[in-house]
């Protein structure tokens, strides 16, 4: 893994998770001591398709993506991951090389829970069986819906619904009103060009659906943002 800088332990880090929160102290004592915090400039992989599957991966601050991409640099984005956000446990779990890349669309602060701990969480508390199950359970409902989107909707929907994902309540439970998101880093996670996201977040600003600033987009009507384009599939 790249880096520009560990800062080892994470200890108050973790501590702002609900499902760390659940666990017994033993639990958490063993988390805190071999968990680690490491920060990634933006475009810096955190873990490259066909490496080993060594940590659980979860976003402190920043932005990252799950993405793939072919000998002549096309990619396809299979997901973005905000703050508050964990990935990576379906290849943890069956403990495979990884099949995507993980990428910071942002300078990013990243935790990484060792494969050994999490399985050893795996065989012991159930508190966090149960929440990898919703995880990877509500990861595959995203997932269907991405390539839904990509294959079936309008640009200006592929947006809207790309935006919209970043509000899911257990998989982001951190995501705020205003989304510290440039137009470029959109076009990251949707495989769309910075001018026709440009476009897109014009037409969606005009409907009342969202509001731009510089650097951010204020979301105004989610439950609209969620509906808008989805309503022919």
């Amino acid at each position: 893994m790249d880096s520009n800088d560990s800062v080892g332990l994470a200890v108050p880090e973790l501590d702002s998770h609900d499902w760390f929160t659940a666990l017994d102290a033993r639990h958490q004592t063993l988390l805190r001591a071999d968990s680690v915090l490491r920060h990634y400039e933006a475009g810096a992989f955190i873990t490259r398709r066909g490496e080993p599957s060594a940590h659980w991966i979860g976003v402190h601050t920043g932005l990252i993506k799950l993405a793939v991409y072919n000998a002549d640099g096309r990619g396809a984005t299979f997901s973005g991951v905000p703050a508050g956000g964990w990935c990576g446990e379906g290849s943890v779990l069956k403990r495979e090389l990884r099949r995507y890349d993980v990428v910071a669309v942002r300078a990013s602060s990243i935790l990484l829970v060792p494969v050994d701990l999490f399985h050893l969480l795996l065989a012991e508390s159930l508190s966090f069986n149960a929440f990898v199950i919703r995880q990877l359970n509500e990861r595959m409902g995203q997932f269907i819906a991405t390539i839904q989107n990509q294959r079936l909707l309008a640009v200006d929907a592929q947006v809207a619904q790309a935006i919209a994902q970043l509000f899911h309540p257990m998989l982001y439970p951190r995501t705020s009103s205003v989304l510290e998101l440039s137009q470029e880093e959109i076009g990251l996670l949707t495989g769309i060009s910075r001018q026709r996201v440009n476009q897109a977040l014009g037409h969606l600003a005009e409907l009342n659906l969202i509001s731009i600033a510089y650097q951010s987009i204020r979301v105004v009507d989610l439950d609209g943002l969620r509906r808008y384009g989805v309503a022919s599939l």
